[in-house]
This record gives C-alpha cells, sequence and structure tokens, in this order.
C-alpha cells in the first residue's frame, strides 16, 4: 500500500490556492471546490514529525524531582520523609499521575509500536522510574504525617476514585509492564486495580457509577476510566472474571446512556432523577468509544460478550461519524453544530474509526476518507511548541447546556495530548496498511481492501 500512497499526488490545481481549485466551473465535478482543511493524503513523516513535537514539549513540561513546597529546593534525601515534600509541580496541568497522563502514555507506547522509535516511550520510563524511586518515599510520608489528597502520590497509594485508578493504571502501568518499558511496578498495580473491580460505587446492577456531584450518576466517562483496566487485568492476569466484568459495565453504560435514534451517548444519567434532560458531550463519546476498543484489542473472540461489545461500537462509530462537521473536527456538544470544534473528542474519534478499519472491524471504503480528513484537521492544532491546541478543560456531568458550551479550551488541558498521539500513530499504520488499497480519483481518496477493482466515470 505505501507504494500506492506515494504515488498519489494532489490536483496541481491546489498550487494555486492553499486547499482551493480556483476554476469551479464545472457542476458535475464534485471535487472542485474550497476546503477548510488539506484536502491531501496524510504524510508519514509530516505526522511522525507531530508526534515527535508532542513528545518533545510534554517531555520538557513534566518535571521529576522531589521539592520542598515552603523553599522550592529540591529534596534528594530519600530516607527520612518531611511534610512539605512535594513533586516538583508540571508547568501546566500536567501531572504525572493523573488519569490523562495514563492516556498519555498509551499513546507514547502506541507510537513507539508503530513506529519502531523507542524515544517515543523515553519520557514513560523517566516517569515511571520516578515513581518507583519515590512510592516508599510518599508512603512513609503519608504514615508520618497523614496529609491525605495533599500526598504527592496520593492517587497511587490510596486510590479514591475511578479517575484516580482507572486510567493510570491500564495505560502507564499495565501496558508499560506487558512491553516491558520501566520497572515493574506490580504493587501499584494491584492497588489501583483492586479500586477499580471492588471498591468504586456501583449500582445494584453492578455498572460503575459515582456519587458526585449527583448521588448514584453514571458519568459515560466511566466507561473508559474502569473498562480497559478491567480488561488489562484480565489480560495480564489470564482470569475471565475481569473480561466479564468489563463487557457487563459496557453493555450496562450502554443501555443507560446510549440514544439510538442519534447514535451518540449522553454524558450522564442519574438513578433519583432518570428521565432529566440529557446532554451529548464530545469527549465523553469519545472515552466510550475509546473504552470499547481497547477493550476489544484483549477480549478473546470467543467471549459471549466480544460480537455485542463490537455491535455496540460499529453503532457508535456510525452515529459519530455522521456528525463530523466539514472542517473535518467534531463539535464540543456533538448534536449542537453552534457549539465549538473540540479537539480532544475529534483526536479519539480519528483513532478510533483508524484502529477499527486497521483491525478490520468496521469498512475501509466507509470510513478511510472519514479517519484522514479528521486527522488532517487535527494536524492544523499541533503547534510549532508540539502544544495542543483548542482542548476543552476538565468537564463535569452538568445539568444545561450553557455549562458545556461554556467550558473554555486550553494548551494547558492534557486531555488532548494522549488522544492526538494515539491518533497520528494510528493514522500510520492505516497508511501503511498492506491490506488497504488507496486511490485518488476526482480529488477524492478512497479506501478500499486490497484487489478490489473499482469503474470510476468520472475523470481521474
Amino acid at each position: 500500500m505505501a507504494a500506492a500512497i506515494l504515488a498519489l499526488s494532489v490536483n496541481a490545481a491546489y498550487a494555486e490556492g492553499p486547499y482551493r481549485n480556483p476554476d469551479n466551473k464545472n457542476p458535475n465535478d464534485v471535487g472542485e471546490g474550497t476546503y477548510p482543511i488539506p484536502y491531501k493524503m496524510p504524510v508519514v513523516a509530516e505526522i511522525t514529525q507531530s508526534l515527535q513535537r508532542i513528545r518533545g514539549y510534554l517531555d520538557s513540561v513534566t518535571p521529576t524531582r522531589i521539592v520542598s513546597k515552603k523553599t522550592g529546593q529540591p529534596i534528594t534525601d530519600l530516607t527520612n520523609p518531611v511534610a512539605d515534600a512535594v513533586i516538583e509541580p508540571a508547568k501546566g496541568d500536567f501531572g504525572i499521575t493523573v488519569y490523562e497522563m495514563g492516556v498519555v502514555h498509551a499513546g507514547l507506547i502506541k507510537a513507539r509500536q508503530i513506529t519502531g522509535d523507542a524515544s517515543f516511550t523515553a519520557m514513560t520510563e523517566r516517569h515511571l522510574n520516578f515513581i518507583g524511586q519515590t512510592y516508599p518515599y510518599f508512603k512513609r510520608q503519608e504514615e508520618q504525617f497523614k496529609l491525605e489528597r495533599a500526598n504527592s502520590l496520593a492517587r497511587l497509594i490510596d486510590p479514591r476514585s475511578l479517575d484516580d485508578a482507572g486510567s493510570f493504571c491500564t495505560t502507564a502501568l499495565i501496558r508499560s509492564r506487558l512491553n516491558k518499558i520501566g520497572p515493574d511496578l506490580q504493587p501499584i498495580i494491584a492497588t489501583c486495580s483492586d479500586w477499580v473491580a471492588n471498591k468504586q460505587v456501583r449500582l445494584k446492577d453492578g455498572t460503575l457509577a459515582r456519587n458526585r456531584p449527583q448521588a448514584w450518576s453514571l458519568w459515560n466517562d466511566d466507561m473508559y476510566m474502569g473498562v480497559p483496566a478491567l480488561a488489562e487485568m484480565a489480560h495480564m492476569t489470564g482470569q475471565k472474571k475481569y473480561y466479564d466484568d468489563a463487557v457487563k459495565n459496557v453493555l450496562n453504560m450502554s443501555q443507560y446512556l446510549y440514544n439510538d435514534k442519534l447514535g451518540i451517548y449522553a454524558h450522564g444519567w442519574n438513578a433519583n432523577n432518570p428521565d432529566a434532560p440529557r446532554f451529548y458531550w464530545g469527549r465523553a463519546n469519545g472515552w466510550a468509544v475509546l473504552a470499547m476498543s481497547d477493550l476489544l484489542d484483549v477480549l478473546p473472540k470467543n467471549h459471549p460478550g466480544y460480537p455485542k461489545v463490537l455491535a455496540q461500537l460499529r453503532k457508535s462509530i456510525k452515529g459519530i461519524s455522521e456528525l463530523q462537521s466539514g472542517a473535518g473536527l467534531w463539535h464540543q456538544m456533538l448534536d449542537r453544530p453552534d457549539s465549538y470544534l473540540e479537539t480532544s473528542a475529534s483526536a479519539i474519534f480519528v483513532y478510533v474509526i483508524a484502529h477499527a478499519i486497521n483491525e478490520g472491524w468496521i469498512s475501509p471504503t466507509t470510513y478511510g476518507s472519514i479517519a484522514q480528513t479528521g486527522w488532517q484537521a487535527l494536524s492544523a492544532r499541533i503547534n510549532e511548541q508540539g502544544q495542543v491546541e483548542g482542548t476543552c478543560v476538565g468537564t463535569t456531568f452538568a445539568s444545561d447546556q450553557a455549562y458545556y458550551y461554556a467550558r473554555p479550551t486550553s494548551v494547558h488541558a492534557l486531555h488532548g495530548y494522549g488522544p492526538m498521539l494515539l491518533a497520528g500513530a494510528e493514522m500510520i499504520r492505516l497508511i501503511k496498511n498492506p491490506d488497504i488499497s488507496v486511490e485518488y480519483k476526482v480529488r477524492t481518496y478512497h479506501y478500499m481492501p486490497k484487489g478490489v477493482q473499482t469503474n470510476y466515470r468520472e475523470h481521474h
């Protein structure tokens, strides 16, 4: 496939403007027009450079040192804990144990797997080595001073939510362990996975739930915060009970939150007010399809839940794809085109669509160009410093549209970095996929299984 792609070229008319054919006079030529994004085949080298910029930026703003909170001076003695010892704050909202950083490490691991470049996971190794070295120190600090959530490693020492335990445990710890990246942090894995499997609040039917900010509420985000952790525990230990729990949560959450008419998920649901208005936030839908994708990656095909999860993922991808904007990205509120175009959800969607094509779960002919145009739009949101622009900041389960519409975006919102790494890496895999052909006709790229013949009447 690589040779076929290299043979493709954008029509010479594009040379006269960034993405414009200036003629626009032939009504039979559907390829003519002005595009808000570069309507062209992504180039592997350009994607790789973008991913390296992101990695370099994250590496530069995530220090791994212990300092005195009072003086800011380094603390090097790890034998005697002091009360004001903290991990040096990152330059931005980039804490090294937050759930968003777990997604970052997932992206870095994926980039290394697809490109073969070990430099992508150098930051993962640095972070995990630092955690392994300082975990005993902060554990003794907690025992001695009872700092509670002020302890820098509180999420790993004493997790109290899925946000604390699920994502970071899954991607940064279990996947790193399985890929032999960094130290084996099995004691932390055991603590975090125990929270997800046994301690997180659940509905009576076993669905992972929350009691904040609303009692007995479901967040679609938690499909990702919980399901991949359960799936990776099964993958690592071979214990089927974790697969069963993961599948049950996908199907249960879909029953509560998925809107069959719209083809997308509501952000939340409350057991005390199940008929409340519903709001269709983009990133929550991203977490849902990413969770299903991650589960299918490790779920045995002979598991009775496999075809059910796959069917739900396919339905969700169809619904999401129909809501892609003409600019290639997706809206903050998926069903509201007057809401802004948002980066993190768009990146997750591009990753999941490209990954589903590569895994043979969905048709390349139907979905290839959707992933392609999504990536082209995303690539314009990676600035020269490697910062990811246009990402919505952290967002709770809210009760009105205005809240979601008004959530600001920031380059310091870590939520966009991991998804962008995942999306770019998977697009490289799609471009190089030997089982898929890409043809260029009428300024449109057509993806199809290798060997499929097409017969177009339009000019080429």
